[in-house]
């Protein structure tokens, strides 16, 4: 969540000799990692924003949250690229807070050495873990501030991925159709058919259906789309019925 800089990607150790020895027919699903993998977390926020002074009970800003998201959508959508100052003012404010920008400059000077989005969404992570377990090639795809691939592996979520692609480290964001070709390339399973599992309808399912790939909508606010390559999911069971569905489990 943060500037794009030279283009780079993060792979687990393990990754590489993986790569080389993937066949077309792998199943290729990819990740989002916000709100999908991991999720913002609302206790550590209020933790951190006390520090600064202001006293926000993660409960008010959990209440907040929706709208925060729906404004961050927005923008994405208008070609903000990946507007994380917005999102939190958006949340602040609506958490009842005033005058917030020098709180927000403060977060996100310190977003990269110690992330907001930390908590691990339990069902979405072990779902992984069984692709993974069951012969598919999993990737993290993700606009981030270039340092996803030390968090995960920190909060001990890695495992399951091949590799970790970073808009941060690699110079372009989702919805940026390039940086959904690049994950392949570097997966290299340039052939296939791939699923990508996001929350965001602007930068997830519309980068992913520009793409040419199929897509699984996440989140609890999703809605069907009536487009055959795109399935919603409000849960990891339903993501889960969708890629049963689509052939990859």
């Amino acid at each position: 969540m943060g500037a794009p800089s030279a283009m780079d990607t993060s792979i687990p150790p393990r990754a590489s000799s993986e790569v080389q020895g993937a066949i077309p027919t792998t199943p290729v699903i990819t990740f989002d990692a916000g709100q999908t993998l991991i999720e913002l977390d609302l206790d550590f926020l209020s933790l951190r924003l006390a520090e600064r002074g202001l006293e926000i009970a993660p409960g008010v800003l959990a209440a907040a949250a929706p709208a925060a998201w729906a404004r961050y959508d927005e923008l994405v959508e208008a070609g903000e690229g990946h507007p994380w100052r917005a999102l939190m003012t958006t949340l602040l404010e609506g958490a009842g807070a005033r005058e917030v920008g020098p709180v927000v400059a403060w977060l996100w000077a310190e977003q990269p050495r110690v992330n907001l989005w930390r908590k691990p969404i339990p069902e979405m992570v072990e779902l992984a873990r069984e692709l993974a377990r069951g012969g598919a090639r999993l990737a993290v795809l993700s606009n981030s501030e270039g340092r996803l691939a030390e968090l995960l592996a920190q909060i001990a979520i890695a495992d399951p991925f091949a590799a970790i692609v970073d808009s941060g480290r690699v110079g372009i964001e989702k919805p940026d159709r390039r940086i959904f070709e690049y994950t392949l390339a570097v997966l290299g399973i340039p052939d296939a058919e791939p699923i990508h599992i996001g929350d965001s309808w602007a930068a997830d399912i519309v980068g992913a259906r520009d793409a040419g790939w199929r897509s699984i909508w996440y989140g609890r606010g999703v809605k069907p789309t009536g487009d055959p390559r795109i399935a919603s999911a409000r849960d990891a069971a339903e993501v889960r019925a969708a890629l049963v569905a689509f052939g990859a489990l």
